[in-house]
């Protein structure tokens, strides 16, 4: 009797086979319950956040009563905001060009060495930006300090005067750029070689018998295959750029005279020094129209390109 019961309540195999398909076929169900983590992660570490900073910008200073756009109103009458907004922009687009044009060079000089002898290339250039952002700003500041600068001692073999480095808004907004290429330029190197490793050698070989020279290589056949690793690339780095902090609070805390300062850390003198958080909030969120607009354009050229493709 109790074999029979067994064999009654035993489902067939081929049974179990094709439920066992079923499921498997569900890919979507499978990837969103994978991927699942990783959204809670985003919903609770920006979603929630960037919703928060949208709601406190519309209250007071206190935090108790509701002003609606009366920060941001604030904000368009102070002059400051507006140098802000300005330094904000060239601080970024100046950053990422010389990161990327330096980035592509630079790849195309490692690329060329040989196999053998790239890893020791790649290993060495990449250290910057392996190399904590504060830790490295702080050896950078003491090689700017105004009275025992490596860099002044330099000038001063060649019969050149010191220069402020930290003091003068032009200089100022000089060095904070300079670090960050610094920084930034071996992301764009190791993005960039990566791209040129995809470009099939047979192109620049049926270039070279048709007669075309290095410029001409690199103009019809390298930029064409890189360009859409070019675009993510410095999106992304764009966006990195606009919300730096670090580097412009260690040099310069966004002197002298405020002429220095970006979107991070105005917002932060306003709201944390100045102990008005919905204000600061409201700076830090003019961020967002900027990024915006410049990932729909860059993004929209991607996947015209991909259609073309």
């Amino acid at each position: 009797m109790a074999e029979l019961a067994a064999e009654a309540v035993r489902v067939p195999a081929g049974v179990r086979h094709t439920s066992l398909q079923k499921f498997m076929r569900r890919r979507s169900t499978i990837a969103f319950a994978m991927t699942l983590p990783l959204i809670v992660l985003i919903v609770a570490l920006v979603i929630y956040p960037a919703f928060y900073s949208m709601y406190l910008a519309t209250l007071n200073k206190s935090m108790q009563r509701f002003v609606g756009l009366g920060n941001f109103e604030f904000l368009f009458r102070r002059a400051t905001f507006w140098m802000v907004v300005k330094q904000s922009c060239i601080f970024a687009i100046s950053a990422v060009f010389f990161k990327a044009l330096i980035g592509f060079f630079v790849a195309h000089f490692v690329h060329t060495i040989p196999t053998k002898g790239q890893r020791k290339w790649r290993g060495m250039l990449m250290v910057p930006w392996v190399i904590p952002t504060a830790i490295s700003t702080i050896g950078w500041f003491w090689l700017f300090d105004p009275s025992y600068s490596a860099f002044n001692w330099l000038l001063g073999k060649f019969g050149v005067d010191p220069v402020p480095w930290l003091g003068h808004p032009l200089w100022a907004r000089f060095s904070v750029i300079l670090v960050n290429v610094w920084y930034g330029a071996p992301f764009f190197m190791i993005m960039y070689l990566a791209a040129l490793k995809s470009v099939p050698e047979q192109l620049y070989e049926a270039a070279a018998i048709d007669g075309a020279n290095w410029f001409q290589r690199l103009w019809y056949i390298t930029l064409p295959m890189m360009r859409n690793i070019i675009a993510i690339t410095v999106l992304f780095s764009l966006i990195v750029t606009f919300a730096n902090f670090d580097i412009v609070r260690i040099l310069t805390a966004g002197g002298p005279v405020d002429q220095t300062h970006v979107f991070a850390t105005w917002a932060f003198l306003l709201g944390i020094q100045g102990n008005d958080i919905p204000l600061g909030a409201a700076v830090s969120l003019f961020m967002l129209p900027i990024l915006g607009v410049s990932a729909i354009f860059i993004l929209r050229g991607v996947r015209r390109r991909t259609i073309e493709a």
